[in-house]
């Protein structure tokens, strides 16, 4: 052997067993950690810190180098570590010369897939013919009174039914449940019952009904072209032989327009829209416009640039908070419905920002001035100005087309603030009465710590359950991911467990650039612990939701396609996207061995 190639070969052969004398100090450290952890999860305990403290060292280099002499470079050894380290010394020793034998493992590459595969048979039950990976769906508010509904999603390969507890009540949930059984044991097809708790999820208030706007859109042809203007009565009364919509105005003037005339004005999206006057009577006159316009009570519309009509009383609806860049937005500490800012209809100006109140007071105190805060999964970004005990004031920064478009029930993230609210909500507490009696699983919402866990964990063991319960785990936060191994390590207390990588929140809470990155690492460490992973948010969505699915949900599918499970979200043609995504599943199981990509 050439010295330089020996020397290569000893010194990664030296690398390889300082690796292995590193996990076992991390072993030795969490020992009382893995020792409390349910009987089936030990050896998955053990390897989980021998992964994390695999992940604890730069290993670029020696992965290269390990590669250049056609070894393992370790990136597939997540469900056995100590077996893939202790194979790679043995490997080195005999190309050394030196004679090695391939000891057993406490954790061999078999058992380690046969680990994997019993803990998602027994989290989410047997898995349909023909594909590896479960498919859990999430039922709409339909599903309690549409058992047929229920029965096709099972018969097409449905394996876990989701019922999300944040809507919805116990009698719907119960018909849900009912159906789900009935239709299981009709197809002969078991189905476990997941059900989502709430969590401490920061959402928006209620806004009051004080918006009151007409909406009038435009006609278009079969090619998008406008085909005719829309035509409206402005003025204090209307007489019954106009067929046309009417706009009331406050301080009409017969002589301040003449026909022919162009008045201006703002409508209640900020658009710019022009009027032309085309006949005058004595209480108005008729107007034409050629844009979709949403016209709202006190808006004026300007004659010139000193006088103006006043739109009068129009009806009341519930009607978002419109928001954009450089707005100001109040959060109300007290719980009182929200409100549309108040504009001058002389100037147009704000004289009263717009405000809303949320559904967790506490983070008052644990928010800080300039600390990002997002609304609804991101569409409206703002930075926390100021902050006192009854209120907090929100400069608007950024917002989705132009316009953002706020509601209530929307969430709220604070993806740079230490957020620490409790991970059981009085309503989940009074939901686990109704899910431990009724469910196969409890998905647990933004776990952030291992007491999460344990306030839960605490709650089954006093329930004396005389059946096991499964414990899903979504991660939600940035925090969740932080914490991630000592949250696994607590759950791992009971048997079965799982992880869901929650896309959603998650993107929001840690940032669009880094939840590609982590959503694999999520992976990775479920692959580590054994766990059953869930890839959940937005899979093949737009099929669900409108019937056809975009390039990109295709790529999403393969890449989900590694994960245990994949959850799908309720909509119009779920049925559709069931069969779907089983095609895909069922074709890249049957390839999956090949070297390269079949040409059907």
């Amino acid at each position: 052997m050439k010295p330089k190639r020996k020397e290569r070969l000893e010194k990664l052969l030296h690398e390889i067993e300082e690796l292995i004398q590193h996990v076992l100090e991390w072993e030795e450290e969490y020992f009382e950690k893995i020792k409390q952890v349910h009987p089936k999860y030990s050896k998955s305990a053990t390897n989980l810190v021998h992964y994390w403290a695999l992940k604890s060292k730069k290993l670029n280099s020696l992965q290269r180098r390990l590669g250049n002499f056609g070894l393992s470079k370790l990136s597939e050894s997540e469900p056995h570590i100590m077996a893939s380290l202790q194979t790679t010394r043995a490997i080195l020793f005999n190309m050394l010369g030196e004679n090695c034998e391939f000891s057993k493992h406490k954790l061999s590459f078999k058992n380690s897939r046969k680990l994997r595969r019993n803990n998602a048979k027994s989290l989410l039950g047997y898995r349909s013919k023909g594909r590896r990976t479960r498919i859990m769906v999430t039922l709409p508010t339909s599903a309690s009174e549409d058992y047929k509904l229920v029965y096709n999603l099972i018969k097409n390969g449905m394996n876990c039914a989701r019922i999300n507890c944040a809507h919805d009540t116990a009698e719907e949930w119960q018909k849900m449940v009912d159906h789900v059984r009935n239709a299981s044991e009709r197809l002969r097809k078991k189905c476990k019952i997941s059900m989502d708790l709430g969590g401490p999820k920061i959402r928006t208030g209620a806004i009051a009904k004080d918006a009151k706007i007409i909406k009038l859109e435009r006609s278009k042809d079969t090619l998008g072209n406008v085909n005719k203007p829309i035509n409206l009565f402005f003025g204090e009364s209307q007489s019954d032989e106009l067929d046309i919509p009417h706009i009331p105005l406050k301080n009409f003037k017969q002589n301040a327009v003449n026909e022919g005339d162009f008045l201006f004005f703002e409508d209640s999206h900020f658009k710019k829209r022009k009027i032309e006057v085309k006949k005058i009577s004595k209480f108005g006159f008729i107007g034409e416009i050629r844009k979709t316009t949403l016209f709202e009570t006190g808006l004026p519309i300007k004659i010139d640039e000193n006088n103006f009509f006043i739109i009068g009383e129009l009806d009341e609806k519930k009607k978002p908070i419109y928001l954009r860049e450089n707005d100001t937005l109040i959060i109300k500490k007290k719980q009182i419905e929200g409100k549309r800012a108040k504009i001058s209809p002389e100037t147009g100006e704000i004289i009263t920002p717009a405000f809303i109140s949320c559904t967790a007071p506490e983070i008052f105190s644990m928010v800080k001035i300039e600390d990002p805060i997002l609304f609804d999964d991101g569409e409206i970004e703002g930075i926390i100005k100021n902050i006192d005990s009854n209120e907090m004031k929100i400069l608007i920064t950024k917002v989705s087309d132009k316009i953002g478009k706020l509601k209530s029930d929307k969430g709220i993230n604070f993806p740079k603030s230490d957020i620490h609210l409790p991970s059981l909500s009085e309503k989940d507490k009074r939901d686990l009465k109704f899910v431990l009696k009724n469910s196969n699983v409890i998905d647990m919402s933004f776990v952030n710590r291992p007491q999460d866990v344990s306030e839960l964990l605490k709650i089954l063991d006093d329930a004396n359950l005389d059946r096991k319960m499964g414990l899903i785990l979504k991660i939600e936060t940035q925090t969740g991911v932080d914490n991630i191994v000592d949250i696994i390590l607590e759950a791992m207390k009971i048997y079965p467990v799982g992880v869901m990588i929650a896309r959603g929140d998650l993107a929001v809470e840690t940032g669009w650039d880094k939840i590609g990155r982590i959503q694999e690492e999520l992976l990775s460490i479920c692959k580590a612990s054994h766990l059953t992973s869930i890839w959940a948010t937005q899979v093949l969505e737009n099929l669900a939701k409108k019937g056809i699915p975009a390039r990109a949900e295709i790529s999403d599918t393969v890449i989900a396609s590694s994960a245990d499970c994949i959850m799908l979200n309720k909509g119009p043609y779920i049925i559709r996207a069931i069969n779907l995504l089983t095609t895909i599943l069922k074709n890249l199981k049957k390839h999956s061995m090949a070297l390269k990509p079949s040409q059907d």
